[in-house]
């Protein structure tokens, strides 16, 4: 959803362009021929110069959607496309340019938990506004409870939090911080806030909308209590 309201506000087209699963679908995508290994010095530069084009989509800014998990393989390509600099942090100010780091997390983990674990049973992982589908990676299946894929998704998650605290503290790195929860009840709130620190006119988030839908239901409340009440058993 952020990275939407970004796009839509001429902010760049943040994604997870540096996740090892999907290099080389974003590849096939931007255009690189991929004649060898995804770790082939040569992929490497030429692909790099493409993400930078389209991270930009003609703006003046790039956005990176980095998790946690996709963290080293950042780390690993930048390394070889820049050797000799020993920090990532001084490493992605050398690729890109000073950044506005965006910790962006949501506080109800029982809930993204849910929401993750129905959207790898069902492939639907996003819907537009209209409710049509956006982003679907399996045909269709009926989702499953299953407490303990729950459970383990909620330790993950948490664990992914503190990590990224953690690395934070580690660089003397202060990210804007940002909650799921806000920037869903007023979107264009939280678009402001990032154009203001990124030193661009908030006069972009007038009238934007966010491009996505919200994809809980009714089933994902009913699995959140039935968690809670199988958690709270002796």
């Amino acid at each position: 959803m952020l990275c939407g309201l970004l796009e839509s506000a001429s902010c760049g087209k943040a994604d997870s362009y540096f996740g090892r699963p999907w290099i080389a679908d974003f590849a096939r995508y931007l255009g690189v021929a991929l004649d060898g290994e995804i770790d082939a010095p040569d992929f490497s530069a030429r692909y790099f110069q493409a993400v930078l084009a389209e991270g930009r989509a003609g703006s003046e800014i790039f956005g990176l959607r980095v998790m946690f998990e996709t963290l080293d393989e950042l780390a690993a390509r930048l390394d070889t496309l820049f050797p000799g600099i020993q920090q990532l942090p001084d490493r992605i100010d050398r690729a890109f340019g000073r950044p506005l780091y965006i910790h962006l997390s949501r506080q109800d983990k029982l809930a993204q938990a849910i929401s993750l674990l129905t959207a790898q049973q069902t492939g639907l992982w996003h819907r537009h506004a209209d409710g049509s589908e956006l982003e679907r990676t399996a045909p269709h299946r009926d989702p499953v409870y299953d407490y303990g894929a729950i459970r383990e998704q909620v330790e993950r998650l948490e664990a992914q939090d503190e990590a990224w605290s953690g690395w934070f503290a580690t660089h003397g790195i202060a990210p804007l911080q940002l909650t799921y929860e806000e920037l869903a009840q007023q979107p264009q709130s939280g678009l402001r806030t990032v154009l203001a620190r990124l030193g661009v006119d908030v006069a972009r988030a007038a009238d934007i909308r966010p491009g996505t839908a919200k994809l809980a239901d009714r089933r994902a409340t009913e699995w959140a209590e039935r968690f809670r009440a199988e958690s709270a058993q002796p």
